[in-house]
């Protein structure tokens, strides 16, 4: 089931969050992890986003 719409305006704050299927691991390596971080950054100057702060967090088992 898909999220409902989200109400936007100006100077707003939004949070973004990104899980695995099934939990899995996203980042099998350093370079997929750098890589993200590259798309991230050209993604931020395309559209004017202002990212004030990250977290990746690793599932231990």
């Amino acid at each position: 089931m898909a999220s409902p719409l989200r109400i936007q305006y100006p100077e707003a704050f939004y949070p973004i969050t990104s899980r695995g299927n099934e939990r899995k691991t996203i980042f099998k390596s350093k370079v997929y992890r750098e890589r993200f971080f590259s798309y991230l950054e050209s993604a931020s100057d395309r559209y004017g986003a202002v990212i004030h702060a990250y977290c990746l967090m690793l599932i231990s088992t």
